[in-house]
C-alpha cells in the first residue's frame, strides 16, 4: 500500500511527491557536501539516488493499478473474462480500476448470457428439427406415408421453428432499439377481442373466453406491438389452462393507466418462479403446469419479449398467483387521451 494511498487525488499526489524529491535531493547534496566534505557530483548523485528511493516509496502502488489493466485486458483479449484488478488508491487510478473492474464483470455476464443463448437456440432448434428429420426419412424410406396427419405433424415443427426465428429477431431488436413504435392512441377493447379471436383459432373447443373491456378505453401505444403482448398472454394462459379451462381478459381504467390482467385456471406459478418467468428461455418446471394436451412448444422468449415491449411502452408487467389456483397476469399502461 502506497503512504499516499489514502489521498484522492492524483494531481496533489504527484505536487507531494515532486516536492519530496526535490527536497530530499536538495538536503541530501548539502549533507554530502558540507558535512561529509565530499565533491560536488557525488553529493548531487547521492541526492539524486535518494530522491528516486523516496519517489518509489510514495508512489508505491499508484501504477500498480493500470499495469494489472494491461495485463487483465490482455487477458481478456484472449477470450479469459471475469478477471479483476487491485484497487489500491482513492484517487483517479483507484476509481478507473473501480470502473474497469465493474467492466469486466459486465462483460463476463454478457460473455455467460452469450454461451447460454447459443446453447439455448441450439436446444431449441434441434427439437423440431429432429422431429421433422425423423418424419421426413420415414416419409422417404416408405415406414410411413405422406397422409394429412402425417403433414399436420409436420407443419406443426415448421411453426414451431418459425415462431422461434421470429421470438429472437424480435427480442435482438428490442435489445439494439432498432425498432421503431408508431406510438399513438387506440381502443384496448377492439384489441383484446381481436386477440381472443386469433387465439379461439388454435384453442381446444372447451376453453372458453371472457372479455371486459370498455369499448372507449384508449391505450398510448403501438397498437402491433401491444396485440403482441396480448396474444402472447392469452396463449400462455390456454396452454396451461385445463380441459375445459376458462379465460378471462379485463382492462380498466385506472388514473392515468390502464390495466391489462389476463387470468387462467391452470396450476398457476410457482412463487419462486414469479419473476423469473421473464427471463430469456426461463420455463421453469413447466411439466407440472403444462395442461394434459397442450402445446409445449413454447420456447421460453414471449414473456421476455412482452416485458421489453411493455417496458419500452413506459409500462410494467408482472405475475401473480391467482385464488385459488391458476396465474394471474397484469400489464400496465400509459392512458391514451383522444
Amino acid at each position: 500500500m502506497s503512504p499516499l494511498a489514502s489521498l484522492s487525488s492524483l494531481k496533489l499526489k504527484l505536487g507531494i511527491v515532486i516536492v519530496a524529491a526535490v527536497w530530499v535531493t536538495a538536503v541530501a547534496t548539502i549533507v554530502a557536501v558540507r558535512w561529509l566534505g565530499l565533491p560536488s557530483i557525488v553529493g548531487a548523485g547521492a541526492g539524486i539516488a535518494l530522491a528516486l528511493a523516496c519517489v518509489q516509496l510514495l508512489a508505491r502502488g499508484t501504477t500498480k493499478p493500470l499495469r494489472e489493466m494491461a495485463a487483465v485486458a490482455t487477458a481478456m483479449a484472449r477470450g479469459e473474462h471475469g478477471r479483476q484488478v487491485a484497487v489500491t488508491s482513492n484517487d483517479e487510478v483507484g476509481e478507473l480500476a473501480r470502473a474497469f473492474n465493474r467492466m469486466t464483470q459486465e462483460l463476463a455476464e454478457t460473455d455467460r448470457l452469450r454461451r447460454d443463448l447459443v446453447a439455448n437456440v441450439s436446444h431449441e432448434l434441434r427439437t423440431p428439427l429432429g422431429a421433422l428429420q425423423a418424419v421426413l426419412e420415414n416419409v422417404v424410406d416408405g415406414v410411413s406415408e405422406a397422409d394429412p396427419e402425417t403433414l399436420r405433424t409436420m407443419l406443426a415443427q415448421t411453426r414451431r421453428l418459425g415462431r422461434l426465428v421470429t421470438q429472437l429477431l424480435d427480442l435482438s431488436r428490442l435489445e439494439a432499439g432498432e425498432q421503431p413504435f408508431d406510438i399513438r392512441p387506440f381502443a384496448i377493447g377492439e384489441l383484446m377481442h381481436s386477440a381472443a379471436r386469433e387465439a379461439r383459432l388454435h384453442a381446444p373447443e372447451n376453453v372458453v373466453f371472457s372479455i371486459d373491456a370498455p369499448g372507449e378505453l384508449l391505450v398510448e401505444g403501438d397498437a402491433e406491438r401491444i396485440h403482441q403482448v396480448v396474444v402472447n398472454l392469452v396463449e400462455n394462459a390456454v396452454r396451461y389452462s385445463p380441459r375445459p379451462g376458462h379465460v378471462e381478459l379485463r382492462a380498466t381504467g385506472v388514473d392515468g393507466h390502464v390495466v391489462l390482467e389476463v387470468d387462467d385456471e391452470g396450476p398457476g406459478i410457482a412463487e419462486a418462479d414469479l419473476e423469473r418467468v421473464f427471463e430469456r428461455f426461463y420455463r421453469g418446471d413447466g411439466r407440472e403446469r403444462v395442461a394434459e394436451g397442450a402445446d409445449r412448444g413454447g420456447a421460453g422468449l414471449g414473456l421476455a419479449i412482452a416485458r421489453w415491449i411493455v417496458d419500452l411502452h413506459g409500462g410494467a408487467i408482472r405475475a401473480e398467483r391467482r385464488e385459488p389456483h391458476g396465474s394471474h397476469m397484469v400489464v400496465t399502461l400509459p392512458r391514451g387521451r383522444v
